[in-house]
């Protein structure tokens, strides 16, 4: 297998020492004699709108798109593609209705929202919920998918290559909120820019092997060749249906997936709960632009590779030691065929992406444990500064426990879908539990304490239902994830709403502070969201 080179190592390094730099140069520029924890955990009025927006997609991009999304595009084609492309529209809604609620109410977390509307206890419940999500399986996946494209491209094995992920993570971690959004500009742009250079050059390959030119015409190979590849809508029957089940990519369990993940999420909202109304609103729209084009970056090389196994140029690359195919190592093949220089910009752009996405995420645990549960239940008079230390010594024992897992996946086939079913055994009752808190004020903290508790055995009870409906002689087909998710929701707003109507009216109803002028728009919002659904639009009219 070839290895990088050691013109690839130098434009690595530079990556390297620039994103070092600039991030220690954040720290001392703006570091206090004590550090607080709103401007640790949230960086408080110090990011600017293209920090927020820039600080969102780099958390969200990680080794999970380039190799898991890829593998998936190898494997299903461009429906996989819905996950990016309906953030876009979720994050327009979500800055219209959600971030204008969290500001208003000086919301840091989520499950101080949770405690603030509901009760301590169901703040708890999620609290560790999120925490135990976060920590065993998005902070272990995208560990382990870092480590073996690394590992694949530069040889050194994967522990080495899992500790050294890591540390680097961990320095940029411990700078707080402020170096995690300004390095995440230059991650951003890095892996932007890199992953771009890998889709021209699969196209370019695929136009070499078929003989038909430019890439432009390797991208019109692709839609001839892999037709198949290149439909949004997957009927029943399809091969592929479970994963991404017909009319549920666009109504149902998508929208119930998105809302929860980019709305109630302290990974993600957490980058816009430090600024102001028009600047969150601002980062976040930025982010659904360049969320249109992730697909571009990460799906479209897989169907290259696809079609290139098919003509037999990746026939042995593509598949492991006892012949079966793994969609995963799609990316990093195709990482390996780039030339001296663009293989280390490349491995720049998947490290960039690991290495945000991994801050991001363990920021977010260390916050939630700090906050929500350290300051609550074991010291409540701490100091701000103990707390940033405590918060501090979070973030190396969340990485201790994803290292100690992160070999475990080693077993799995397209890692994207186990990250995307497994997280939402709990995105149902979340988004229903935000849901009515939000707006519905007769909702109850008996009736989030009962979702809480029921959702996770909900989901699990669907996701093995064909398995006990056999044991009693009753044969059943597997119920598709998004359809789950969607069932589970609705199960869980009935009992919302059963349980806070036979609830008796409490003398003091906890709600949060609202008024219509919170959802008022500026005419520029308008113009660039009018922009983003009319781009969707056309996208899904072309590829249905």
């Amino acid at each position: 297998m070839n290895h990088l080179a050691t013109a690839d190592y130098i434009v690595f390094f530079i990556y390297l020492f620039v994103v070092v730099g600039y991030g220690y140069w954040v720290y001392q520029r703006r570091r206090s004699a004590t550090t607080s924890t709103t401007d640790f955990f949230l960086a408080e009025g110090a990011l600017t709108w293209w920090a927020i927006g820039a600080s969102l997609i780099a958390s969200n991009i990680s080794a999970e798109h380039f190799i898991g999304m890829a593998g998936s595009g190898f494997a299903m084609g461009l429906a996989i593609s819905s996950y990016e492309w309906f953030a876009a529209a979720t994050l327009v809604i979500v800055a219209i209705y959600f971030i204008p609620i969290y500001l208003r109410n000086h919301i840091y977390t989520m499950p101080q929202f949770l405690a603030q509307r509901y009760s301590d206890t169901v703040s708890t419940i999620l609290a560790v919920f999120w925490l135990v999500v976060y920590v065993l399986v998005n902070l272990t996946s995208i560990l382990y998918l870092g480590a073996i494209a690394i590992e694949s491209l530069t040889g050194v094995s994967f522990m080495a290559c899992t500790f050294g992920l890591a540390i680097f993570a961990i320095f940029i971690t411990l700078g707080g909120m402020k170096v995690i959004g300004y390095t995440d500009v230059i991650q951003v742009i890095v892996l932007v820019f890199g992953g771009l250079v890998v889709t021209y050059l699969a196209l370019q390959l695929v136009a070499e092997q078929t003989g038909t030119g430019s890439v432009w015409n390797g991208l019109l190979t692709l839609r001839q060749q892999a037709d198949s590849h290149f439909h949004m809508f997957l009927p029943k029957g399809h091969p592929h249906y479970d994963a991404l089940p017909g009319m549920a990519l666009v109504t149902g369990g998508m929208w119930i997936n998105n809302f929860s993940y980019w709305g109630c999420n302290q990974y993600i909202i957490q980058r816009a709960l430090g600024a102001d109304l028009k600047t969150a609103r601002s980062g976040i729209l930025f982010a659904a632009f360049l969320k249109l084009m992730i697909p571009l970056i990460v799906v479209v090389p897989g169907i290259a590779a696809y079609v290139l196994y098919q003509n037999g140029p990746f026939r042995e690359a593509m598949t492991d030691a006892s012949g079966v195919v793994k969609p995963d190592h799609a990316y990093p093949v195709l990482m390996n065929l780039l030339p001296v220089g663009m293989k280390g910009l490349a491995f720049a752009a998947l490290t960039a992406a690991v290495v945000a996405s991994l801050a991001g995420k363990c920021n977010s645990i260390s916050t939630i444990f700090t906050l929500d549960l350290y300051k609550k239940y074991v010291d409540k008079n701490a100091s701000e500064q103990k707390l940033v230390n405590v918060g501090r010594w979070a973030v190396v024992v969340a990485f201790a426990i994803a290292i100690t897992i992160a070999p475990l996946l080693r077993s799995l086939d397209q890692v994207y879908q186990y990250i995307q079913e497994y997280t939402n055994f709990i995105t149902p009752g979340v988004f229903a539990i935000f849901l009515l808190g939000f707006f519905w004020k007769r909702a109850t903290n008996r009736a989030a304490l009962t979702v809480a508790i029921l959702t996770i055995p909900l989901s699990t009870l669907l996701k093995f239902w064909p398995e006990i409906t056999n044991v009693v002689g009753i044969e059943s087909d597997p119920i598709p994830f998004l359809h789950r998710t969607t069932l589970v929701f609705c199960i869980d707003m009935a009992l919302m709403v059963i349980v806070s109507l036979t609830d008796s009216v409490p003398t003091k109803v906890k709600g949060v502070i609202m008024d219509r002028q919170m959802f008022r728009v500026a005419p520029s919002f308008v113009i660039g969201s009018v922009g983003i659904f009319s781009i969707l639009a056309i996208l899904y009219a072309v590829f249905w």
